[in-house]
């Protein structure tokens, strides 16, 4: 990726705010205009025969809502639940859709002199949707494209799932 390609992701990362959660022992951001709110954790309807990662649907305000294990599903080392997971409520293309995180720490607005491009690197581990790493003192934060995190699959999934409740 040229420099001129590397300085633009970074300065597009900037302008936006994102919020700041655990997974395992790393740190992650989303952007926060992705982000309808953030609520507990809590209890949801399993559906037979759906991947691993898709914990179950749930009933948000008359809502249903599929929610899926963001440890799942980027393979991060998965601690035990405690009384600090989470679950997000994001909008992605028109969906709501929940994700599960160890827990949300801050909304955070990054300097574009702090945003990186992802590193190139020949691996056959796909990471397309992380779109930037910020460097924050003595930590990197990988910078997430929840969209392409969860793929095409994975919405139509949801999608499905929602309107077999409803």
């Amino acid at each position: 990726m040229s420099e001129e390609a590397k300085h633009k992701i970074s300065e597009e990362l900037a302008r936006g705010r994102f919020l700041c959660f655990s997974l395992g022992k790393e740190r992650f951001a989303i952007p926060l205009l992705q982000v309808k709110e953030v609520i507990a954790n809590t209890n949801t309807t399993n559906i037979p025969q759906a991947p691993s990662y898709f914990k179950g649907i749930m009933n948000l305000r008359g809502q249903v809502i599929s929610v899926i294990d963001l440890r799942s599903k980027l393979k991060v080392s998965k601690p035990e639940s405690s009384l600090e997971t989470t679950i997000i409520i994001l909008d992605i293309n028109s969906l709501s859709i929940g994700v599960v995180v160890d827990s949300v720490e801050s909304v955070v607005a990054y300097d574009a002199g702090n945003i990186s491009a992802p590193p190139d690197h020949d691996s056959a581990v796909k990471t397309e949707y992380i779109v930037g790493v910020a460097r924050e003192k003595d930590y990197l934060t990988l910078i997430l494209d929840l969209r392409k995190a969860l793929n095409t699959e994975d919405m139509t999934a949801a999608r499905q799932q929602q309107i077999k409740i409803a």
